[in-house]
């Protein structure tokens, strides 16, 4: 791919701000937010100077969903433009706890199934972390206290599973997931001690649960347990729900959070994960979180 005279003053624009210690922040972005055309992907990412991308949706499906032919071109398509996956995202255990029965067993045999095709597609990718959950419940619905002995025990059976074949799993807090607040996830830490296991922390969807996440929810974490971290912004509604916004531009201390990061030794990737929706499409609103993140990152 050439570049435009454009895409090089802007890539000369953006190049000192993330360079400003390459051992500390490996500054990356989840490319679906961009978008599906791993080739549009690559131009956004030289724009800013990125070399770290969490794959999640690719050439319009789920990674996962994707022939293994498919990821080898897309790796390809990497290596070409010096760019490196950080982690390769699934929705493996993003799914209702499968009850003990023949119908669940049939339906965590498909979960199985699809961690094994993560490992195959993350080899290819040449990451060895790959990013997961820890089940999900209806969002009129309440976490049962008594599902957990059973989550962990599955979480711990997966991580056991990851690490017989070289992998780490990134399991990510999220809305309406058994792990969800940061009390949650420094309780899954604890009750599966596994080095296989580790985090996709994500401040923001905590956030959503009302706690402060920063500092006293990190506080709860241990951050050599933190595997890759999610980015952007977040603000509350007149009705007091949260909605994703552009970063620099709501309630989430991102430079409180990298700054505690970076002393705490983290050294895997920092992406953005843009989520807020603008009415001029993903690339607008990838473009501006990103800019308001390296303004943040400028203050670290």
């Amino acid at each position: 791919m050439k570049l435009t005279r454009r895409d090089w003053l802007l890539t000369a624009a953006a190049a000192p701000l993330v360079a400003m210690d390459p051992a500390k922040l490996k500054l990356g972005i989840s490319i679906d937010e961009i978008d599906d055309d791993p080739q549009v992907v690559v131009r956004f990412m030289k724009e800013f100077g990125l070399r770290y991308a969490e794959i999640r949706n690719v050439w319009g499906k789920y990674n996962t969903s994707q022939p293994l032919e498919k990821m080898r071109e897309l790796r390809s398509i990497f290596d070409e433009h010096g760019i490196t996956t950080s982690v390769l995202a699934t929705a493996f255990f993003k799914v209702p706890l499968p009850p003990e029965t023949p119908a669940g067993r049939e339906a965590l045999d498909k979960q199985w199934k699809l961690l094994n095709g993560a490992m195959e597609r993350a080899t290819i990718m040449g990451t060895k972390k790959i990013r997961t959950f820890a089940f999900t419940y209806g969002n009129d619905e309440k976490p049962d206290a008594a599902a957990y002995p059973r989550i962990y025990e599955l979480v711990r059976e997966a991580a056991r599973r990851a690490k017989a074949k070289g992998f780490q799993l990134a399991l990510e807090n999220v809305n309406h997931s058994y792990v969800w607040s940061s009390t949650e996830t420094a309780a899954l830490l604890k009750a599966v001690p596994d080095d296989a296991l580790g985090l996709t922390w994500d401040p923001n969807n905590a956030g959503q649960t009302g706690e402060k996440v920063f500092p006293e929810g990190f506080r709860k974490l241990d951050p050599a347990r933190i595997f890759n971290v999610h980015l952007r912004d977040f603000r509350k509604s007149a009705t007091g729900e949260v909605e994703w916004c552009a970063v620099g531009e709501g309630e989430m201390d991102n430079v409180g959070q990298i700054k505690a990061l970076v002393k705490a030794g983290y050294r895997e990737a920092l992406t953005l994960e843009t989520h807020y929706k603008s009415p001029q499409g993903k690339q607008h609103a990838s473009r501006t979180s990103m800019t308001g993140l390296l303004k943040a990152v400028e203050r670290v």
